[in-house]
Protein backbone atom coordinates (compact mmCIF):
# COMPACT_ATOMS: atom_id res chain seq x y z
CA UNK A 1 0.00 0.00 0.00
CA UNK A 2 1.57 3.24 -1.09
CA UNK A 3 2.42 6.00 1.90
CA UNK A 4 -0.31 8.69 0.93
CA UNK A 5 -3.08 5.80 1.37
CA UNK A 6 -1.65 5.28 4.71
CA UNK A 7 -1.30 8.64 6.10
CA UNK A 8 -5.11 9.42 4.47
CA UNK A 9 -6.14 6.39 7.08
CA UNK A 10 -3.57 7.93 9.82
CA UNK A 11 -5.65 11.21 9.66
CA UNK A 12 -9.22 9.18 9.09
CA UNK A 13 -8.40 7.55 12.66
CA UNK A 14 -7.67 11.41 14.01
CA UNK A 15 -10.55 12.57 13.13
CA UNK A 16 -13.38 13.64 15.52
CA UNK A 17 -16.47 11.76 13.72
CA UNK A 18 -16.79 8.25 15.40
CA UNK A 19 -17.72 6.63 11.63
CA UNK A 20 -14.51 8.13 10.57
CA UNK A 21 -12.31 5.90 12.38
CA UNK A 22 -13.93 2.89 12.45
CA UNK A 23 -14.07 3.29 8.82
CA UNK A 24 -10.24 3.76 9.07
CA UNK A 25 -9.38 0.68 11.20
CA UNK A 26 -11.35 -1.27 8.59
CA UNK A 27 -9.07 -0.52 5.81
CA UNK A 28 -6.30 -1.33 8.00
CA UNK A 29 -6.90 -5.16 6.81
CA UNK A 30 -5.33 -4.26 3.53
CA UNK A 31 -2.13 -2.99 4.95
CA UNK A 32 0.70 -5.03 6.02
CA UNK A 33 1.31 -5.87 9.34
CA UNK A 34 4.45 -3.97 10.28
CA UNK A 35 2.58 -0.44 8.95
CA UNK A 36 -0.76 -1.51 10.27
CA UNK A 37 0.43 -1.73 13.95
CA UNK A 38 1.07 1.51 14.29
CA UNK A 39 -1.77 3.27 13.49
CA UNK A 40 -3.64 0.79 15.83
CA UNK A 41 -1.89 1.92 18.30
CA UNK A 42 -3.47 5.45 17.61
CA UNK A 43 -6.74 4.25 18.71
CA UNK A 44 -6.54 1.19 21.51
CA UNK A 45 -7.45 4.56 23.98
CA UNK A 46 -9.84 6.01 21.80
CA UNK A 47 -13.08 7.33 23.69
CA UNK A 48 -15.66 4.97 22.17
CA UNK A 49 -15.44 1.49 23.20
CA UNK A 50 -16.48 0.34 19.76
CA UNK A 51 -13.60 1.81 18.41
CA UNK A 52 -11.28 0.22 20.73
CA UNK A 53 -12.91 -2.81 20.38
CA UNK A 54 -11.78 -2.52 16.57
CA UNK A 55 -8.33 -1.81 17.37
CA UNK A 56 -7.91 -4.88 19.69
CA UNK A 57 -9.35 -7.63 17.79
CA UNK A 58 -6.88 -6.35 14.71
CA UNK A 59 -4.00 -6.92 16.79
CA UNK A 60 -4.54 -10.43 16.81
CA UNK A 61 -4.85 -10.55 12.90
CA UNK A 62 -1.96 -7.99 12.06
CA UNK A 63 0.83 -9.86 14.35
CA UNK A 64 4.13 -8.02 14.95
CA UNK A 65 6.80 -7.97 18.06
CA UNK A 66 4.34 -5.85 19.56
CA UNK A 67 1.29 -6.93 18.92
CA UNK A 68 1.33 -9.87 21.85
CA UNK A 69 2.94 -7.40 24.93
CA UNK A 70 0.15 -5.03 23.47
CA UNK A 71 -2.54 -7.40 24.00
CA UNK A 72 -1.41 -8.84 27.61
CA UNK A 73 -1.55 -5.42 28.84
CA UNK A 74 -4.98 -5.05 27.42
CA UNK A 75 -5.92 -8.38 29.57
CA UNK A 76 -5.13 -6.16 32.48
CA UNK A 77 -8.11 -3.01 30.99
CA UNK A 78 -10.92 -1.73 33.84
CA UNK A 79 -13.24 -2.28 30.56
CA UNK A 80 -14.50 -6.17 31.28
CA UNK A 81 -15.24 -5.85 27.08
CA UNK A 82 -11.77 -4.89 26.26
CA UNK A 83 -10.40 -8.11 28.40
CA UNK A 84 -12.71 -10.45 26.72
CA UNK A 85 -11.65 -8.83 23.50
CA UNK A 86 -7.46 -8.97 23.88
CA UNK A 87 -8.04 -12.93 25.24
CA UNK A 88 -9.59 -13.39 21.91
CA UNK A 89 -7.10 -11.89 19.76
CA UNK A 90 -4.86 -13.65 21.59
CA UNK A 91 -6.43 -16.79 20.42
CA UNK A 92 -6.45 -15.31 16.71
CA UNK A 93 -2.72 -14.32 17.19
CA UNK A 94 -2.00 -18.02 18.03
CA UNK A 95 1.26 -17.05 19.85
CA UNK A 96 2.13 -20.27 22.65
CA UNK A 97 3.03 -17.45 25.10
CA UNK A 98 -0.28 -17.00 25.48
CA UNK A 99 -1.45 -19.88 27.29
CA UNK A 100 -0.60 -18.82 31.06
CA UNK A 101 -1.51 -15.54 30.44
CA UNK A 102 -5.03 -17.17 29.37
CA UNK A 103 -5.40 -19.81 32.22
CA UNK A 104 -4.59 -17.11 34.97
CA UNK A 105 -7.61 -14.78 33.37
CA UNK A 106 -9.79 -17.95 33.61
CA UNK A 107 -9.12 -18.35 37.02
CA UNK A 108 -8.82 -14.62 38.06
CA UNK A 109 -11.25 -12.85 36.09
CA UNK A 110 -14.91 -12.49 37.47
CA UNK A 111 -17.04 -11.88 34.36
CA UNK A 112 -18.47 -14.35 32.49
CA UNK A 113 -17.81 -13.13 28.89
CA UNK A 114 -14.07 -12.17 29.89
CA UNK A 115 -13.75 -16.21 31.00
CA UNK A 116 -15.79 -17.19 28.14
CA UNK A 117 -12.90 -15.36 25.43
CA UNK A 118 -9.94 -17.21 27.26
CA UNK A 119 -11.85 -20.82 26.98
CA UNK A 120 -12.22 -20.15 23.75
CA UNK A 121 -8.69 -19.25 23.17
CA UNK A 122 -7.02 -21.83 25.00
CA UNK A 123 -8.69 -24.08 22.37
CA UNK A 124 -7.40 -22.16 19.28
CA UNK A 125 -3.94 -22.13 21.20
CA UNK A 126 -3.96 -26.43 20.21
CA UNK A 127 -2.53 -26.89 23.71
CA UNK A 128 -3.51 -30.31 25.61
CA UNK A 129 -1.97 -28.52 29.15
CA UNK A 130 -5.38 -26.28 28.72
CA UNK A 131 -7.75 -29.60 29.56
CA UNK A 132 -7.53 -29.25 33.22
CA UNK A 133 -8.69 -26.00 33.00
CA UNK A 134 -11.30 -26.67 30.59
CA UNK A 135 -12.54 -29.56 31.97
CA UNK A 136 -13.27 -27.53 35.36
CA UNK A 137 -14.79 -24.96 32.59
CA UNK A 138 -17.31 -27.89 31.79
CA UNK A 139 -18.74 -27.63 35.39
CA UNK A 140 -20.04 -24.21 35.42
CA UNK A 141 -23.43 -22.98 35.85
CA UNK A 142 -23.09 -20.79 32.76
CA UNK A 143 -23.96 -22.37 29.48
CA UNK A 144 -21.85 -20.37 27.30
CA UNK A 145 -18.71 -21.19 29.53
CA UNK A 146 -19.71 -25.33 29.14
CA UNK A 147 -20.35 -24.37 24.97
CA UNK A 148 -16.85 -22.88 25.60
CA UNK A 149 -15.08 -26.29 26.98
CA UNK A 150 -16.63 -28.24 24.50
CA UNK A 151 -15.76 -26.51 21.88
CA UNK A 152 -12.06 -26.04 23.11
CA UNK A 153 -11.66 -29.24 24.32
CA UNK A 154 -12.44 -30.30 20.87
CA UNK A 155 -9.90 -28.18 19.01
CA UNK A 156 -7.45 -29.76 21.31
CA UNK A 157 -8.72 -33.08 20.38
CA UNK A 158 -8.64 -34.30 24.68
CA UNK A 159 -10.20 -37.81 24.19
CA UNK A 160 -9.24 -38.30 28.00
CA UNK A 161 -11.95 -35.66 28.41
CA UNK A 162 -14.34 -37.06 25.81
CA UNK A 163 -16.79 -39.34 28.24
CA UNK A 164 -17.08 -35.88 30.42
CA UNK A 165 -17.84 -34.10 27.24
CA UNK A 166 -20.66 -36.74 26.36
CA UNK A 167 -22.71 -36.19 29.35
CA UNK A 168 -23.81 -33.15 27.90
CA UNK A 169 -25.54 -35.12 24.89
CA UNK A 170 -28.40 -34.72 27.29
CA UNK A 171 -28.61 -31.28 27.99
CA UNK A 172 -31.64 -29.24 28.32
CA UNK A 173 -29.79 -26.57 26.31
CA UNK A 174 -29.95 -27.29 22.48
CA UNK A 175 -26.96 -25.13 22.28
CA UNK A 176 -24.81 -27.03 24.14
CA UNK A 177 -26.14 -30.01 22.52
CA UNK A 178 -25.01 -28.16 19.03
CA UNK A 179 -21.31 -27.65 20.41
CA UNK A 180 -20.77 -31.22 21.56
CA UNK A 181 -21.91 -32.27 18.29
CA UNK A 182 -19.66 -30.01 16.09
CA UNK A 183 -16.86 -31.00 18.63
CA UNK A 184 -17.65 -34.47 18.23
CA UNK A 185 -16.32 -34.29 14.63
CA UNK A 186 -12.66 -34.26 16.26
CA UNK A 187 -12.86 -37.37 17.78
CA UNK A 188 -13.11 -40.85 15.66
CA UNK A 189 -13.82 -43.32 18.31
CA UNK A 190 -16.66 -45.54 18.97
CA UNK A 191 -17.99 -43.77 21.72
CA UNK A 192 -17.85 -39.88 19.71
CA UNK A 193 -19.40 -41.74 16.38
CA UNK A 194 -21.90 -43.84 18.74
CA UNK A 195 -22.98 -40.25 20.58
CA UNK A 196 -23.21 -38.34 16.92
CA UNK A 197 -25.73 -41.00 15.57
CA UNK A 198 -27.95 -40.67 18.99
CA UNK A 199 -26.96 -36.44 18.48
CA UNK A 200 -28.65 -36.67 14.48
CA UNK A 201 -31.76 -37.96 15.96
CA UNK A 202 -32.13 -35.00 18.65
CA UNK A 203 -35.63 -33.21 18.08
CA UNK A 204 -33.50 -29.25 17.72
CA UNK A 205 -32.74 -29.59 13.59
CA UNK A 206 -29.95 -27.44 14.50
CA UNK A 207 -28.47 -30.00 16.69
CA UNK A 208 -29.34 -32.58 14.04
CA UNK A 209 -27.34 -31.24 11.52
CA UNK A 210 -24.27 -30.41 13.68
CA UNK A 211 -24.42 -34.04 13.89
CA UNK A 212 -24.75 -35.20 10.31
CA UNK A 213 -22.06 -32.79 9.48
CA UNK A 214 -19.81 -34.79 12.16
CA UNK A 215 -20.00 -37.61 11.04
CA UNK A 216 -19.45 -36.91 6.94
CA UNK A 217 -16.43 -35.47 8.21
CA UNK A 218 -14.86 -38.01 10.20
CA UNK A 219 -16.22 -40.80 7.12
CA UNK A 220 -14.45 -38.35 4.60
Amino acid sequence: MNQPHLEQIAKELESPRLRDRMVAITKLREVEAEQAVPLIKKVLDDPSLQVRSMAVFALGIKATSESFPLLLELLEDDDYGIRADAAGALGYLQDPRAFDPLVRLFYEDTHWLVRFSAAVSLGNLQNPEAKVVLEQALHSEQGVLQQAAIAALGEIKSVESLDEMLSFAQSQDWLVRQRLAQALANFSTDKSISALNYLQKDSHPQVSEAATHSLEQIRS
